[in-house]
């Protein structure tokens, strides 16, 4: 593990004002890298996301979605509603290097702490605001939740074949992807401060993330007003590739196969019916009838038959792999992407395992173990350091 001080944003202060999923998972994303990240809660309740549990795991009184996306951060309670407490966040403010709040537009503006406000007092600030649909517009006042950004954005008409109805992406896609695009800007923006002594505001919303995720798609559309999306079989998965893209059953599980030259696929797999789309373009307009044949092919032998097979090839390939399997898997514990974060309690610490920072620096795995806060669990320390000392 690499000390605090070899990372590369020590000495970076994070007020992290937000809840839920993408804003904290992108302050955690800077605390990964270094940052000190203070959390901002309500006195009463804290960030919903406390509440806001997937797979039903609750551990210490909060869920275990709020425990892995607040790790390592530090517990501040305030009333932004409250004139002494919001003394004391704008004294914070003050010593502040980024800010990450995903307040609706307008919110943050209206307590006294948006980005006008706060630059005046600290002009080298870096203020980063996630939103549902960006600040202007007619969808800019709806909810910014996941499903819908998913929804509004056209990508459940991608996912799924052509039997099916839309198909959301089933993990909060449009919150992760858009907590990696914040921390980017956030990163980014330091830089130039470093360059230039400028602060600056970086804005993001599920809604231009998640159309970001989609260029092929637009770039495609946006060129040539024909295009239409054809979902193809149960077997196919990307709406603008032939076959054999896809994913087909085996007699004990799946397999994934990539592009591929069909002709030569059918000699690997021995099945002499594709030898006759010698044509590159019918693996296009002939992809239902394609991957029917090979989905009749290899549900026959198990799937570990198929890949012996292929691999010896290099035909690019893989097996589906069950959570379980993924898990279990010498390729995942490789990978070293499990650890262990500690809460302490009346009781004795509490551990969780989650997933580290999928990067390295230096050759070295990014790891804290450094449990969330509770609401307000460092607010005598933080108001000693950065609030009382300007006063007595």
């Amino acid at each position: 593990m690499m000390s605090k001080q070899e990372l590369p944003l020590n000495g970076t202060l994070v007020l992290d004002f937000s809840q839920f999923l993408a804003g904290p998972m992108a302050a955690m994303r800077l605390g990964d890298l270094g940052a000190r990240v203070i959390k901002i809660e309500r006195p009463n309740g804290g960030d919903i996301g406390r509440r806001l549990a997937f797979g039903g795991i609750v551990a210490d009184g909060d869920t275990l979605s709020f425990h892995t996306t607040n790790r390592n951060k530090e517990g501040f309670a305030a009333d932004l509603k409250n004139a002494q407490d919001k003394e004391k966040i704008a004294k914070l403010l003050e010593h502040a290097d980024v800010v990450i709040q995903n307040f609706r537009p307008g919110v943050m503006e209206r307590l006294g702490f948006g980005y006008d406000e706060v630059s005046k007092k600290n002009p080298k600030i870096i203020y980063a605001s996630i939103s549902g649909y960006g600040s202007v517009g007619p969808w800019a006042k709806r909810p910014g939740q996941d499903l819908l950004a998913q929804s509004l954005s056209g990508l459940p008409w991608l996912n799924g074949s052509e039997d099916d109805p839309p198909t959301p992406v089933g993990i909060a896609l449009a919150d992760i992807i858009s907590s990696i695009h914040c921390a980017h800007g956030v990163t980014a923006a330091l830089l130039r401060r470093e360059k230039t002594g400028q602060g600056g505001q970086v804005e993001v919303s599920l809604m231009e993330s998640m159309l970001d995720l989609q260029f092929e798609l637009i770039s495609a559309r946006l060129n040539d007003a024909s295009i239409r999306v054809n979902r193809g079989s149960s077997e196919s998965a990307h709406a603008f590739l032939p076959a054999p893209y896809g994913t087909y059953p085996t007699s004990n599980g799946y397999l994934a196969l990539a592009m591929g030259e069909i002709p030569a696929l059918g000699e690997i797999l021995g099945l002499r019916a594709l030898e006759a789309y010698q044509d590159p373009e019918t693996w296009w307009t002939e992809q239902s009838e394609i991957t029917a044949l090979i989905t009749s092919h290899l549900k026959h032998k198990p799937t570990e038959h198929w890949l012996d097979l292929l691999d010896a090839k290099d035909v690019w390939c893989a097996p589906v792999l069950t959570l379980d399997e993924l898990v279990e898997h010498d390729g995942f514990k490789s990978m070293d992407m499990a650890q262990k974060i500690t809460r302490a309690t009346p009781e004795g610490d509490l551990d969780l395992w989650t997933t580290r920072a999928p990067m390295r620096f230096d050759g070295i795995t990014l790891k804290n173990s450094t449990g969330a806060p509770r609401i307000g669990e460092h607010n005598s320390k933080i108001e000693q350091e950065f609030i009382n000392r300007e006063t007595t």
